[in-house]
């Protein structure tokens, strides 16, 4: 464990270390390890280690003890850089940790290289307009990300009512027409979402209240269908899922319902709006919540911590997918979260 690591763990793996020790919840689930070898070094290295994140009582007790058992004990941070952060001194969960040092390390870069937000509009109506009249480019665009076979043509015709499930067989059973059936019902929950944040409710918990409407709207037409079961429209997943040619790994089904609610605090916390834009969609791909949808749901949030900062609607097109998980993949993989940042403050300078 945290003993045996050199110190060169600490500055090459910074979140994975930082996490780890988060999870130790007392000194003393270290102090039997390096008093039984007295491993005076060890015990420097790890007490300035914990005083890093803001767990001064066990570096104490670290110190305390060693100088007790008459060591000579020389503390000593491992760590690059400090974070300002305090981590939930009760959390057992390494995911919920790392979520926190995720979201404090990549704030900076983010504020770097976003725009400013232009602040929230006072004409509603017209922001919600705009956002109407580019529904099927966006809907084209995010639904044929994830490898939906949809043209404008169907999504005009499910839009404006032609789509008849109840009477053709073609579209109660036709998969992309179900899917952009589910994508325009979604759209219209999210777009009383965004309502709400242009009246001025916190962006973070209007998405935390409303998400699940997103979730059900959208796959409810494949649940009529009878492609889904009923019980798929529950809430988050209760298996492991896989990402498509991705190296990450989400958390396991257990642990996401400690992320999301640790998510969302963030999100409701975070003061900076392109903060929240970013960060709201890439720690919700992250922690990929449910078994499908994710991608959608998480570029229909990215949305609404747009509107909250008076950004506009933006969509990720379809021609920009490579670039587009490239950047996902960088952030999940290496914590570099710079060239998401940097991609999604270009596509939203060019909405304006």
């Amino acid at each position: 464990g945290l003993v045996s690591c050199g110190s060169g763990f600490f500055l090459q793996n910074a979140t994975d270390a930082r996490a780890a020790l988060a999870m130790v919840r007392d000194a003393s689930d270290v102090l039997a390890l390096l008093l039984e070898g007295g491993r005076t070094t060890v015990a420097g290295r790890l007490a300035g280690a914990f005083r890093n994140i803001g767990r001064d009582r066990i570096a104490d007790d670290i110190v305390k003890t060693m100088q007790t058992a008459d060591y000579d004990i020389r503390e000593k941070d491992p760590f690059e850089s400090t974070i300002n952060l305090i981590l939930p001194a009760r959390e057992q969960s390494p995911y919920v940790n790392r979520i926190y040092l995720m979201w404090q390390q990549m704030r900076e870069p983010i504020l770097k290289q976003f725009p400013a937000a232009p602040g929230r509009p006072s004409d509603i109506a017209a922001y919600l307009k705009a956002a109407d009249d580019i529904y099927v480019t966006d809907a084209y665009h995010s639904l044929s990300i994830e490898g939906y076979r949809v043209s404008p043509e169907l999504i005009e015709r499910v839009r404006s009512g032609e789509w008849n499930p109840d009477e053709n067989e073609d579209d109660r059973e036709h998969r992309n027409a179900l899917a952009a059936r589910g994508y325009w019902q979604a759209y219209q929950a999210v777009r009383e979402s965004v309502r709400k944040v242009l009246e001025g409710e916190n962006p973070g918990a209007v998405s935390d209240d409303d998400h699940g409407d997103w979730y059900r709207e959208m796959f409810g037409p494949s649940v009529t269908a009878g492609l889904l079961r009923t019980a798929d429209l529950a809430g988050y997943r209760n298996d492991q899922v896989y990402i498509r040619r991705s190296m990450h790994v989400p958390p396991r089904y257990e642990a996401v319902r400690d992320c999301m609610p640790a998510f969302f605090d963030l999100l409701r916390e975070e003061p900076e709006p392109s903060v929240r834009v970013v960060l709201g969609h890439f720690v919700f791909v992250y922690i990929h919540p449910y078994m499908d949808g994710n991608g959608r749901i998480g570029r229909f949030l990215m949305n609404v911590m747009l509107a909250a900062g008076g950004y506009p609607w933006t969509v990720i097109p379809l021609e920009k997918r490579d670039d587009y998980m490239d950047a996902l993949e960088k952030g999940s993989v290496e914590q570099d979260i710079a060239l998401f940042a940097i991609f999604l403050g270009r596509l939203v300078s060019e909405s304006f």
